[in-house]
């Protein structure tokens, strides 16, 4: 029997805070248009798949033909995941993570208002509280 583990303890992703989806909709907006359709497909696999703690144990052989879509495929399709810090890979685990934070675009005082409210809330936090102590 595999012995699961988390492969990123400080990234289990979490429901998330608007919508009713497992994949937070960030995915399809910020994500989806720079990854390969195989990517996209593989990414919304695994999260269908994944434990509450992101984790599954598909092998190649058994997402391609989940997918019908070549091994090398699946390969290249989490090597592409794995590259824009959606999932973390340590055979025969994939992790699927909570999304990265979003990236702070020039001129644009929405973004940068975001920014700053996250930053804000994560030095309010009880794990920063203590980091700080």
């Amino acid at each position: 029997m595999i012995q699961k583990q988390l492969l990123v303890t400080d990234r289990v992703r979490h429901p998330p805070a608007e919508g009713f989806s497992w994949v937070d909709r960030r995915f399809l907006r910020e994500f989806a248009s720079r990854l390969s359709g195989d990517a996209v497909f593989l990414y919304l696999f695994l999260a269908a798949v994944s434990d509450r703690q992101g984790l599954s144990f598909y092998r190649d052989a058994t997402l391609a033909v989940c997918l019908r879509i070549r091994e090398e495929a699946v390969v290249a399709a989490r090597d592409d995941l794995v590259i824009h810090d959606l999932v973390a890979y340590q055979a025969p685990l994939t992790q699927v993570l909570s999304l990265p934070r979003p990236r702070v675009e020039r001129g644009g005082p929405a973004a940068l208002r975001e920014q700053l409210r996250t930053l804000a809330a994560e030095d309010e936090s009880p794990a920063s509280r203590r980091r700080n102590a």
